[in-house]
């Protein structure tokens, strides 16, 4: 079973990506093929090598703008030959060199697994964030358990599974993209899985960072909604986030981008309507988190 690494990069980060690179290739597996993506960038010049004889390779992509998160990954995914695709950020790196023995020897054993989730840690040992951990009890991140999302820049997929849904939602750009690529494969059979073991280091930052943040997180949401609900649950989803978020945010401006973004959602195009059948909405009640939050 082989193993590819797909990494974006906008060209800006190049000791880190040099780092990322690096944990990739020095596997005890020693075969992963590394797929650099250029997302509106040239791919820097890096020091990373694969080992003489390792059998592992590097290939690079240039996107010519800056196409978002999903449509970068999904050019990653075709250029890549792997049975099985690790996505992975190009600020982070992973923490052991025996994930990739772990993650092939998961896949071949358990066809029905479509996608692992990583445990992101801080390198430099603060908390946890919630939103690392993929469930609604995230207090607990040394637990392993099924899980109906995941970690787009720490996670293992199955290559094959994430063709047959038609990977992730271009139009999305940033945010949610995961989850809707989850909901597709759930309905598929398929299982998605937090996986404790498999450990990947990343800097503490905050999502919000992202100047779209709010516009896109709340468009995306409604987007994911008319996409993959029936319409009853659609109205519910959206109606608990629309609470959610009033009694979270404090800030007004972020209150006035994000319903913003809502607009948007209800406006414009989503794209292909595929809503989940009931049977796979009960499955992801039993799992712990209904589509309804």
């Amino acid at each position: 079973m082989k193993i590819s690494c797909v990494i974006l990069t906008m060209g800006n980060r190049v000791a880190e990506l040099n780092r990322a690179v690096e944990s990739a290739l020095t596997q005890t597996d020693g075969d992963v093929e590394v797929v650099i993506v250029g997302n509106g960038a040239d791919v820097p010049e890096i020091a990373a090598r694969p080992r003489p004889g390792s059998g592992a390779t590097i290939k690079t992509v240039r996107i010519g703008h800056n196409a978002g998160i999903p449509m970068g990954r999904n050019r990653g995914v075709q250029e890549c030959s792997g049975d099985v695709v690790l996505f992975l950020d190009d600020d982070g790196w992973y923490a052991d060199g025996k994930l990739v023995a772990h993650v092939r020897e998961r896949f071949a054993s358990e066809p029905d697994l479509a996608v692992i989730s990583f445990r992101v840690m801080d390198p430099d040992g603060g908390s946890v964030q919630r939103r690392h951990v993929p469930r609604l009890r995230a207090g607990d991140p040394e637990r392993s358990s099924p899980v109906t999302t995941f970690l787009g820049g720490a996670c293992a997929i199955r290559r094959s599974a994430y063709l047959q849904v038609g990977g992730l939602p271009e139009r999305f750009f940033y945010a949610h993209e995961e989850t809707d690529l989850a909901w597709r494969l759930l309905g598929e059979g398929y299982r998605i899985e937090y996986d404790a073991q498999t450990v990947m280091y990343h800097p503490l930052v905050l999502p919000s960072r992202h100047a779209d943040f709010y516009r896109l997180n709340a468009r995306n949401r409604v987007w994911l909604a008319r996409r993959n609900l029936p319409w009853s649950l659609a109205v519910l989803y959206l109606g608990n986030w629309i609470v959610l978020t009033l009694l979270r945010e404090r800030s007004g401006a972020a209150l006035k981008a994000w319903f913003q973004g809502f607009r948007e959602g209800l406006r414009e195009p989503a794209g292909e309507r595929r809503p989940m059948a009931w049977r796979t909405a009960w499955r992801m009640l039993r799992l712990g988190r209904p589509p309804i939050v």
